[in-house]
């Protein structure tokens, strides 16, 4: 399997009145097509992992090459480039903005990239179809369950076709079914677009399906399983 996300000898070093590592020299690496979860304790370092991968934070030291790039190289108007046309995110809290519909917020990034009108709408119609939202189109999030909230996250993160998506805590705010539906969604475009995905999550419900389970404990890794299911 090719290998798409390297990171090596990672450090993220808070200095405050005592020195804290919250990522303490993690090396990982991940394959295309991936649906692994990193887990562990409050404050063991897993969203802060994510978010030096999805370079919305930047190391103290070492490096995280995706696809070739050292994203640790890039300018931060480079980065952004690379985020808006590379990873989706999908975030705990939803981070919808309010004013807008639900259609008007899962195609954000595509407006960003001056995709047209015509490509926009059809992706957009393309995707509420598969994760079984069409018909919302035009409500605002205050108007959708959290179930349906966390869909049009995810229908954003997934319309700019990237090669990764970096989930931190998805689930944290649904109910089991919406859980459960949620995560058909992600492992079927896993399985059939072979996007990778990567999770930051105490969740067991997401434990259970990930294929890889990392573990980090104060910033270190602990364990490293492949699923025998």
């Amino acid at each position: 399997m090719k290998k798409v996300i390297e990171i090596k000898d990672l450090y993220k070093i808070y200095n405050e009145t005592v020195e804290v590592k919250a990522v303490n020299g993690v090396s990982l690496s991940f394959s295309e097509g991936e649906f692994a979860a990193i887990v562990g304790p409050s404050g063991s370092g897993k969203t802060t992992l994510l978010n030096i991968v999805g370079g919305l934070d930047s190391p103290t030291s070492g490096s995280v090459i995706i696809d070739g790039t050292d994203i640790s190289s890039l300018s931060s108007k480079q980065m952004i480039d690379f985020r808006m046309h590379n990873i989706g995110f999908v975030f705990q809290a939803y981070n919808l903005i309010p004013v807008l519909t639900a259609k008007e917020n899962a195609e954000f990034i595509m407006q960003l990239q001056h995709k047209s009108k015509t490509e926009r709408e059809q992706r957009i119609a393309e995707l509420f179809e598969s994760i079984g939202i069409s018909g919302k189109e035009n409500i605002r999030p205050n108007k959708l369950s959290g179930g349906e909230q966390q869909r049009v996250a995810v229908a954003r993160a997934l319309a700019t076709k990237p090669k990764f998506i970096l989930a931190d805590e998805p689930t944290a705010n649904l109910d089991s079914k919406s859980t459960a539906d949620l995560l058909d969604i992600m492992k079927k475009l896993n399985q059939e677009e072979n996007i990778t995905f990567i999770f930051s999550t105490h969740d067991q419900r997401v434990i259970d399906r990930a294929e890889r389970v990392i573990t980090l404990e104060d910033g270190v890794v602990k364990s490293d399983n492949l699923s025998t299911k």
